[in-house]
């Protein structure tokens, strides 16, 4: 290890528990090796490092300095072995990706299962948010990228890929509309009707499709989470209106029945994979995007790829 590097790595112990002896029972080496590291420094830099009391070691003006160019220098080596273990293909990283309910199941997790079983050393970090945030979390860099409803494009966000979700009722499957064939809004005219309530993405366009139909909806219930909306459903409290997304799994296993609207007033939601364009990921960022980019066809059933 390079004098400067074992000096640093002396230094900052000190400087973060205040003490020589405590450093050394810490590093594994002996207190006067650590004191000759810092008076020599000290003499080649001209400026005293630390205020020598009867308690311990306090920085100087100087040695504050000195730390956070420590932590600088630290944070940079650390990039510099990531970007060379990428380049011989010993990939590791942290990648935190914000997303919505709907995605909890099916593709995602099986992308992530994927990705580690070919890369160990890439960590992923998922936030699973209601649909405004998971825009706020990639926005403010607490996501690297993330996958969201009706994205607004713009200076601060920009879409990689999309898929153009299906809206239609959910129901259990042996219900009357359980025949898969797309059907009117006016489907659910004396039925007791389970709808989506703000923060969900669907909320307003429900409301805009009773408005725009002319259909009165005899609502029996109503929930701000996907998960409770297809329960209640399953418990026959009555039939939802949900997307071809929300339930991909459900109707994959039986459980649920899928049937698409076909209203001309009806249009499909945008499911967008979404980054900040001016932002650099990390390499295992990069890498994880791309691979969920290139499956974005087949994270939802009646989802087509834009």
């Amino acid at each position: 290890m390079p004098a400067f590097s074992r000096f640093l790595r002396y230094f900052m112990v000190v400087g973060r528990t205040g003490s020589i002896r405590r450093a050394a029972e810490i590093l594994n080496v002996s207190a006067s090796a650590i004191d000759r590291q810092i008076l020599q420094a000290e003499a080649e830099l001209g400026a005293r490092l630390f205020e020598r009391l009867p308690t311990g070691l306090r920085l100087t003006a100087a040695g504050e300095q000195m730390m956070a160019a420590g932590g600088r220098w630290q944070k940079g080596l650390e990039d510099v072995r990531a970007s060379i273990d990428d380049l011989t293909g010993l990939r590791r990283g942290h990648v935190d990706i914000a997303l919505i309910d709907a995605l909890a199941r099916g593709t995602i997790p099986r992308i992530v299962r994927a990705i580690r079983d070919e890369h160990p050393g890439i960590t992923i970090g998922l936030s699973v948010l209601d649909n405004a945030n998971v825009q706020g979390a990639i926005e403010s860099g607490a996501a690297d990228f993330g996958l969201l409803l009706e994205p607004r494009s713009g200076r601060n966000l920009a879409v990689r890929a999309h898929a153009e979700v299906v809206l239609g009722f959910v129901t259990r499957p042996d219900h009357r509309l359980a025949t898969g064939k797309p059907t009117r809004f006016a489907a659910c005219v004396g039925e007791p009707v389970v709808v989506p309530a703000e923060p969900l993405a669907l909320c307003q366009q429900v409301q805009a499709l009773e408005v725009a139909s002319g259909v009165p909806i005899e609502i029996a219930a109503r929930a701000d989470n996907i998960q409770m909306l297809k329960s209640l459903v399953i418990e026959g409290v009555g039939i939802g209106l949900l997307t071809s997304l929300d339930v991909a799994s459900e109707v994959a296993a039986g459980d649920l029945a899928f049937v698409p609207i076909v209203d001309a007033t009806v249009r499909p939601l945008t499911l967008g994979l979404c980054v900040v364009p001016a932002r650099s990921l990390s390499h295992a960022a990069n890498l994880v995007l791309t691979r969920i980019e290139a499956d974005f066809g087949t994270i939802g059933s009646g989802a087509t790829l834009g």
